[in-house]
């Protein structure tokens, strides 16, 4: 393979893929695979976009496997598409140019958990349940909670978030280091275990939100939180969505700890009884959770009650036994197939949007108005608190009129968002879904992305055709 550099520097990519894959299944034998059913699984399979699989999968276990996978790869020009659990909704995963998949799901182990620092190192196909499920013996917790139970490695390569965002943040503050592939196989190590650092560049922050492609994330080492002593919580209605977050405005602005504040408009809250079981409402509905100490949270509670009362909102239905919480913020990770069985032989088209608290009753109501105009289903959820909603859109894929309406309103939403401050994609990433908006978010600074990119993987070889706009 020594000799074949140049050759794979000069073909297109895949023209190798059968050699690169003859080698990999003489070297992983049964966990390299061809098989259609597998290749389009491990493609876009999650919302509207086209299917595009890979030419091959490879399970990989380690570190080291990912590194042999890559270099091979990389030797002969073909692409790689990192793959945790599949759940991205932007086409992430898919292979336009085709090229292998490396699933890094069997690369699930805890490796250390530091108590005492609040921290842990794992590989990046434990899932968000399974490592709260590891340390739930030790007192704490890891807050980043997106619908899907997703890959830790998957959800720092989209910079995920969820519920809890509002107070414990996103994926690039929980991630404190990284261990990564880089396009040409090597491996290397970023960040680390100090709560602070100003050595050098933050190469951790470059590779979170990178979705592949820079590199392959295979172990990060993550920021944990203590167990809160008191926990409450519960659903508020509101007469409207923009009172909903005139509240939700005030709640922030007064600097209320809140650790969950979701958004349901009034179909997603009918959905969601449908689906959960729940008795909620059929208004705009906000879900809350308070932590901290009982006396603080009893506070917390109070004022916002006091707040939701100032815009209509009320009576606030209280859930503090466990159980009921559970009840509830399923529910509220569920709303996707909630949404769905609205209509169960729709297509989901589904897009979220990030703008300044400041701006966000101003851009859900407008965006409501947008919706009830075009005549689409279409629920809108968020996690508000921090300026972050979702619409997800029931169309039929094979009606091409009702597709290009459904892509002219993510449009339409995406450049609201964008002229308000705000940005086209809070925590979905940009994937293939979103690259036509860039340009308008971030002007010249598209050409440092892509200066970036040649200068990391001169090649394209990882994950190509996500992210940056080909020009």
């Amino acid at each position: 393979m020594a000799d074949t550099a140049e050759i794979a520097q000069a073909a297109s990519p895949s023209e190798h893929a059968g050699e690169v894959i003859q080698h990999l299944k003489n070297r992983f034998a049964d966990r390299c695979t061809t098989s259609k059913a597998l290749r389009e699984q491990h493609a876009h399979t999650t919302t509207w976009l086209q299917n595009q699989p890979p030419d091959a999968v490879v399970f990989a276990e380690s570190t080291q496997e990912v590194a042999e996978i890559v270099k091979l790869c990389a030797e002969f020009g073909v692409p790689v598409i990192p793959f945790g659990t599949g759940s991205s909704l932007e086409g992430h995963v898919n292979a336009p140019l085709g090229g292998v998949s490396i699933d890094v799901s069997r690369m699930n182990r805890v490796l250390e958990v530091n108590a005492e620092d609040l921290d842990c190192r794992v590989e990046a196909g434990v899932t968000r349940k399974q490592i709260n499920a590891d340390l739930r013996d030790t007192g704490l917790f890891f807050p980043i909670d997106p619908g899907a139970d997703a890959s830790l490695g998957g959800m720092a390569a989209t910079r995920a978030s969820g519920t809890n965002a509002v107070r414990y943040g996103t994926m690039k503050d929980a991630v404190l280091g990284l261990t990564v592939v880089t396009a040409d196989g090597r491996i290397i190590k970023t960040g680390g275990r100090a709560r602070k650092s100003s050595a050098g560049y933050d190469l951790t922050r470059l590779f979170v939100g990178s979705e592949g492609t820079l590199g392959v994330m295979t172990e990060l080492t993550l920021r944990l939180h203590g167990q809160p002593e008191a926990i409450s919580g519960g659903v508020c209605p509101f007469p409207d969505v923009h009172a909903a977050c005139n509240a939700v405005i005030s709640t922030i602005q007064m600097g209320i700890p809140v650790a969950r504040i979701e958004l349901l408009d009034s179909l997603q809250v009918r959905a969601c009884n449908a689906y959960s079981k729940l008795d909620l409402e059929e208004t705009p509905t906000l879900f809350l959770e308070f932590h901290g100490s009982a006396a603080g949270v009893r506070e917390q509670s109070e004022t916002f009650s006091d707040i939701a009362a100032e815009y209509g909102g009320g009576p606030f239905r209280w859930a503090t036994a466990p159980e009921d919480r559970t009840k509830l913020w399923s529910a509220r990770h569920d709303a996707y197939w909630a949404g769905k069985a609205l209509k169960p032989a729709a297509d989901i088209m589904v897009t979220d949007v990030c703008v300044p608290i400041s701006r966000l009753a101003d851009c859900v109501t407008d965006t409501a108005a947008d919706i009830a105009e075009t005549g689409l289903l279409a629920p809108i959820v968020g996690h508000v608190g921090d300026g972050n909603f979702h619409v997800q859109i029931l169309t039929d894929r094979s009606d091409a009129d009702a597709v290009r309406k459904a892509e002219a309103f993510i449009g339409r939403l995406a450049e609201r968002a964008i002229d308000m401050g705000g940005t086209c994609t809070g925590e979905h990433g940009v994937g293939q879904g979103k690259q036509k908006y860039l340009r308008r978010e971030h002007g010249e600074g598209l050409e440092l992305m892509h200066a970036i990119k040649q200068a990391l993987d001169p090649h394209n070889v990882m994950n190509p055709g996500k992210i940056l706009p080909q020009s």
